[in-house]
């Protein structure tokens, strides 16, 4: 069981997602490896880290990321719908989370757009990874082809994977055509045969979202490669606690040389 653990959006289960208290709180997990986090673009073209379109369900404010800029954005709260003790906590820039975690854990970073939404989402992206030196240090995934496809024209060194919750036949040659080697697939959509097959074809996959022990050890089983991306990192820690299996020390954990 030497599978990577993946922070969704930090330790959401227990912080406000994609906030610094969730960031740091995962930091503070001795099995976390990777962390998930969105990101957006406000009116004024700055990257920022937010899951939904809207602010509303996060947030004190209201309306479409892409109509607030990154001031009015600033000023709401993103804490204290998840506790009174969260409260304060804003939505971060894509700039403070890179500074946060860099050296210390890998990122999966969702490029959170719908066909033409953010124009220069991409580029906008990767110059802050490039800005913090981290191009090695992250993976972009999108549930959009096209987004990956024009991340991979401006760089084309930077590591991509699609995201999907499911599994069509020719789903190995879409991401052979894209220039994948990440999956990011919704759990349920994953076996054995398929785990092997994207590995063998230099394609490492990451199952979500996983935050029970029976479907984790159930990953876990499957393949060591399979990277389990979960909203419970403490619910992982408690595999390798209850001697599930041994825990490996980080610095022999490895993906496809990044470590």
């Amino acid at each position: 069981m030497n599978n990577l653990c993946v922070a969704h959006r930090g330790f959401s289960a227990k912080a406000p997602e994609n906030t610094h208290a969730a960031i740091k709180m995962a930091m503070n997990e001795p099995f976390v490896n990777w962390m998930e986090i969105d990101v957006q673009l406000t009116r004024d073209g700055v990257p920022i880290v937010i899951h939904d379109y809207s602010v509303d369900r996060t947030t004190s404010g209201k309306g479409k990321v892409k109509d607030l800029t990154w001031q009015e954005i600033r000023r709401m709260d993103a804490g204290v719908w998840k506790g009174r003790e969260f409260q304060g906590e804003q939505v971060p820039s894509l700039d403070e989370v890179l500074q946060l975690v860099k050296g210390r854990l890998k990122l999966n970073i969702e490029l959170k757009t719908s066909g033409d939404m953010y124009p220069g989402l991409e580029e906008a992206v990767l110059d802050r990874i490039h800005a913090h030196g981290m191009i090695s240090e992250i993976v972009l995934t999108s549930f959009e082809p096209k987004s990956l496809l024009r991340a991979k024209k401006i760089d084309p060194e930077v590591q991509v994977g699609l995201i999907i919750d499911a599994h069509p036949r020719d789903l190995l040659s879409r991401l052979k055509k894209i220039g994948c080697s990440f999956l990011s697939i919704g759990y349920s959509h994953l076996d054995a045969a398929f785990a092997d097959e994207l590995i063998r074809n230099g394609i490492t996959p990451m199952a979500w979202t996983v935050d029970d022990k029976r479907s984790m050890a159930s990953l876990a089983k499957m393949s060591p490669e399979i990277m389990i991306c979960t909203n419970r990192p403490d619910t992982w820690g408690q595999l390798f606690l209850n001697k599930i299996a041994p825990r490996i020390p980080f610095w022999r954990r490895k993906w496809r040389g990044w470590f």
